[in-house]
């Protein structure tokens, strides 16, 4: 048996559900049949690991130890104790993904980012590695830190829930490592925070995160297509810019593959660099192709189709923005609709504890295509969550979530539904984190109302956020300036742009002193104010503006940032010259979008410059050319955004206008009748989308269309 053992908590339920949260693999069977027996013990077994030198613990009850105290899970010895690196003997330990049998783990192949790591650990109190599941990060870090730091503390928190106890076990050690493996799971309500960070002065922070996660944090993802930042994801976004980040690639380079061919005689590694350029040698040690084709061949009639829904619901739970897992019950409730889509009786499903069996099996003895057990839930194996071809998550999904989730749950839901245009979802999600009492829901919540399309409304809402945070904070706190931002933005949505370009200058006299001069927050509140002056009725004055903000964007972004792209966008819209020309430089424009990492064709700011394209091809009189623009643009923004975001519904009265303009009266009126029942319902009365919609369909009667009804 293990010198360093999982502490129990008196329960057995307990010791086992946390043997879950840290290992993967099937060598801890014969351990899960102590605690359960039947089918469930191979179930267990596929989701823990025996652990040569610790397993986790459940966070001892308060008053059993000094660093007990805390609800949540933190990893610990046999003793209670907080292990030192130098006793980390396992890297499943850490969070990696287990290779496949023998139950050794294969040899450490030093990767081509780690001396950047190591320098970068020279520099740096926080250190974040980025890259697609299954790259090797968590091994990465492992081996690093373990050599560098071998007589620090590894503390290692296992939930959000348990953060807080984490942070205060690091704070107070001389020499610790905070060990925050899927950081994402450690951010949003309730998670770590710049306060937190500040609070370990001796400590290091090292972290991982999957890229897709990085990059709905990252600067580059903000949410205005005129370049507001995102509000709502601001403190996580500081956060993790104060991370030195190390990227990670998921295809090994030629170096690498070469110092594993050294290691060839260990059939794992052999078999992975057999596998060729396709994966990783890390992705295949893990045997995510493996699961993959798995989960795909268990639709098949007569296989595991209703195992494959089980895992379907639980990647969806995931993409959903739930950070937590999910209990057996809610996907038992959950996976029927996709099992019903598929064909349901006829791809003769298994029963649902065999269908659970499959589905937690191990591949090769390494993960399954969930994780956990019983006592701690289940979740996906992550490496399924970015697998092509997945759409939207279902309606069926989301809701039967938001009845059962907490409010922290439905807060960070409610962020990834804003971040993906799902607005009606968001507004829904954050009210419920709001009314449940999540601190900085409000504010989010503020902004997906006026998103949604009840501008006023929103407008409202921010001014009494503002008062109290001014109250609470003082006027120039950052806090209250980005609710001050938010208020203007909303002002000028709801039609006094004006108003809403001296409420942003009065607002960049602030910001630039208080943030500095190429802050984000410095740099959007410019652009707003250049737009918004813009709309008000001077063009010339917001493209001086703006030529002077592309400068700065250029300097201290680069000419590749989403920002870029739209201060380019909107100073080819507000500067007055030749509009052949204009097209000109928007064409080459969308094709940079198109082509760029991270935006692509689906990208709010690639849509942006198609429909400014589109609007000068009806200026320029090109009537046939811009209907079918706009037509195009409207499907892709529905299937992007879903058909209530106000971004399809101007879509589609733009489509009309220029129907009408080739006097097609009558499909005029049928694309703006269909939209105008359905915006009524969602837009707050008065929008103007909604006077637009209702002044072209008085054309269309003119006509002898289909009129008003």
């Amino acid at each position: 048996m293990s010198a360093l053992l999982l502490r129990g908590t008196g329960r057995a339920r307990g010791w086992v559900a946390y043997l879950g949260a840290v290992g993967l693999g099937a060598g801890a069977v014969a351990l899960a049949t102590v605690w359960t027996s039947g089918p469930w013990a191979a179930g267990i077994g596929a989701a823990v690991t025996t652990l040569s030198g610790l397993a986790a613990e459940r966070m001892r009850p308060p008053g059993e130890g000094s660093d007990a105290g805390a609800a949540g899970e933190v990893l610990r010895t046999e003793r209670g104790r907080i292990p030192l690196l130098r006793h980390l003997d396992r890297p499943e330990l850490a969070g990696a993904h287990p290779a496949e049998a023998p139950a050794t783990p294969p040899a450490y192949i030093e990767r081509d980012a780690e001396p950047e790591l190591r320098a970068a650990l020279e520099r740096a109190r926080f250190v974040l590695v980025v890259g697609e599941s299954t790259a090797g990060k968590t091994r990465l870090a492992y081996e690093v830190v373990r050599t560098r730091y071998p007589g620090h503390a590894f503390v290692r928190p296992l939930s959000r829930a348990a953060l807080p106890e984490a942070v205060r076990i690091a704070a107070r050690r001389r020499r610790a490592v905070l060990w925050l493996d899927d950081l994402e799971d450690h951010l949003g309500a309730g998670g770590l925070s710049s306060v937190q960070l500040a609070s370990l002065r001796t400590a290091v922070v090292i972290a991982t995160m999957r890229v897709q996660e990085y990059r709905r944090y990252d600067a580059r993802e903000e949410s205005r297509l005129t370049g507001s930042d995102r509000d709502a994801w601001r403190a996580q976004r500081d956060l993790l810019q104060q991370a030195a980040v190390i990227r990670l690639p998921r295809h090994w380079s030629g170096g690498e593959r070469r110092r594993a061919a050294a290691h060839r005689g260990d059939p794992r590694i052999g078999a992975a660099l057999r596998a060729g350029e396709r994966f990783g040698v890390a992705e295949v040690l893990a045997a995510g192709p493996e699961l993959l084709a798995s989960w795909e061949n268990g639709w098949a009639p007569g296989a595991n189709p209703r195992g494959a829904a089980v895992v379907a619901a639980a990647v969806d739970c995931r993409r959903a923005g739930l950070r937590r897992p999910v209990s057996r019950e809610w996907l038992r409730e959950l996976h029927t609709p996709y099992l019903a889509a598929r064909g349901g009786g006829d791809l003769q499903p298994e029963p649902f504890a065999e269908a659970m069996d499959w589905a937690c099996a191990a591949a090769y003895a390494t993960s399954g295509l969930l994780i956990g057990n019983y006592g701690a839930g289940f979740t996906a194996f992550d490496y399924l969550l970015n697998a092509p071809g997945h759409g939207p998550v279902p309606d069926h999904l989301w809701h039967g979530l938001l009845v059962r989730v907490e409010p922290a749950d439905a807060y960070d839901m409610g962020l990834v539904a804003h971040q993906e245009g799902r607005l009606a979802r968001a507004v829904e999600a954050l009210d419920l984190a709001a009314r449940g009492g999540v601190s900085g829901a409000e504010l989010p919540l503020a902004i997906a109302v006026g998103d949604s399309g009840r501008p006023r409304r929103a407008a409202a809402d921010l001014a009494a956020i503002a008062r109290r945070r001014t109250g609470r904070l003082g006027p120039r706190h950052p806090d209250t300036l980005a609710a001050r931002h938010q208020l203007a933005f909303f002002v000028g949505e709801s039609g006094n742009h004006r108003a809403a370009a001296a409420r942003f200058a009065e607002l960049l006299e602030d910001v630039r002193e208080v943030l500095g001069p190429d802050h984000p927050d410095t740099l959007a509140a410019r652009h707003q104010l250049a737009y918004s002056t813009g709309e008000a009725g001077d063009p010339r004055a917001a493209a001086s503006q703006l030529e002077a903000l592309l400068a700065d964007r250029l300097r201290v972004h680069g000419p590749g940032h989403p920002q870029v792209l739209a201060t380019r966008r909107s100073l080819i819209w507000f500067r007055p010259g030749d509009p052949a020309g204009a097209e000109r430089e928007l064409a080459l424009l969308l094709a940079e979008a198109e082509a760029a990492e991270g935006i692509g064709p689906d990208d709010p700011h690639t849509l942006a410059v198609r429909g400014s394209l589109a609007a000068l091809a009806a200026r320029a009189g090109r009537t046939a050319e811009a209907a079918g623009a706009w037509a195009e643009l409207t499907a892709d923004r529905t299937r992007a955004l879903g058909e209530d975001h106000p971004h399809v519904f101007y879509s589609r009265l733009e489509w009309a206008r220029a129907l009408l303009a080739q006097d097609r009266a009558l499909e005029a009126g049928a694309v703006l009748t269909g939209a105008l029942a359905r915006a009524e319902s969602v837009l707050e009365p008065g929008h103007r989308h909604l006077r637009t919609a209702r002044e072209l369909l008085a054309r269309v009667a003119g006509r002898g269309g289909a009129g008003p009804q």
